[in-house]
């Protein structure tokens, strides 16, 4: 077994599937710069075939690496990296992730000073330099209306359409958040015990929101930190299959409205979803008639039918 320090403040951990190239940045940022305290590494690889396990092993003998048999989705995994882990703090970064220096730091300093934090995170940068928004609202019944007729966009810096995608604010300061998006989470143990480790019925995506939600129905603060910074490359994995993953985002959506809302509020989801997808599936069929060759929007179709399907399919019975 790989050697770690006596004491751990900070435990990373890795989930990876079929990332190789973005793993290896991944992990050649996690150096002192990024993190001042003593830290561990924990890759839980879900049985890539890109030759990743091998590659971390090979080059990073220091790094704790889990090879698990198949892919057990993203939060089982990271429950995995949990069960081996020993830091006061758990910082969970997803492959496609480079941190940037001191950003750890930060956000363990911030945690330091302010107790009542259980979940903390950097501001994120998009791989094409331009800041990526990682902070949410709670969905609701009426900001996913606002956003399946696009007043969001529409209206984006009014605080009554964007209580989702929260576009009036610009996060560049630093404030409490319903929701961090998981690609980057800084979460203190102590906190973690209490709310508990991440629902592992979600496979992928929509355990963001439930993790939050549990934070602050426990009492613990979620906040968005600015001056700690990473990039995220995006699309790690779900670029080996978008349409499907995109299909399991709407999955995780529904599932997370099964489990936080009431049934009638569910049904509503349900048709404000149809909506959503039936609007964009017009909308970009009409641009493809004057741009038969739009590749962009050929995807997007693509997409929007499959999720139309999906909608009225039997997995979705309430």
């Amino acid at each position: 077994m790989n050697h770690k320090p006596a004491h751990v403040t900070v435990s990373v951990i890795i989930v990876s599937w079929n990332a190789r190239d973005y793993l290896r940045k991944c992990l050649a940022s996690l150096s002192s710069n990024v993190c001042q305290f003593p830290m561990e590494i924990i890759v839980v690889d879900n049985a890539s075939s890109d030759g990743s396990p091998d590659y971390v092993e090979s080059e990073y003998p220091n790094v704790r690496l889990i090879r698990n048999a198949e892919n057990m989705g993203f939060a089982k995994a990271n429950n995995i990296g949990v069960s081996i882990s020993s830091g006061d703090y758990l910082c969970f970064v997803n492959s496609d992730v480079e941190v940037l220096p001191d950003c750890i730091t930060r956000l363990v300093n911030y945690c330091e000073e302010q107790p009542e934090a259980g979940m903390v995170g950097p501001l994120i940068i998009g791989g094409d330099g331009q800041l990526q928004r990682s902070c949410r609202g709670f969905p609701s019944v009426w900001n996913m209306f606002c956003r399946a007729l696009a007043l969001d966009r529409i209206f984006r810096n009014c605080k009554l359409f964007t209580g989702y995608s929260l576009g009036y604010w610009p996060q560049n300061s630093l404030r409490s958040v319903d929701i961090l998006t998981g690609c980057f989470w800084l979460v203190r143990r102590q906190a973690m015990e209490q709310v508990g480790l991440l629902d592992e019925s979600f496979f992928i995506y929509g355990e963001d929101m439930d993790w939050c939600k549990r934070f602050w129905i426990k009492g613990w603060q979620v906040v968005f930190v600015p001056s700690a910074k990473a990039i995220h490359y995006g699309g790690a994995s779900s670029s080996n299959a978008p349409v499907r993953f995109y299909i399991e985002r709407q999955k995780a959506d529904l599932q997370y409205w099964k489990k936080h809302h009431s049934g009638p509020a569910v049904a509503c989801y349900l048709m404000i979803s149809y909506l959503h997808m039936f609007l964009r599936l017009t909308g970009y069929s009409f641009v493809l008639l004057f741009n038969p060759a739009g590749i962009i929007e050929q995807h997007k179709v693509k997409r929007s039918w499959a999720c139309l399907k999906w909608i009225f399919s039997r997995e979705t019975v309430l």
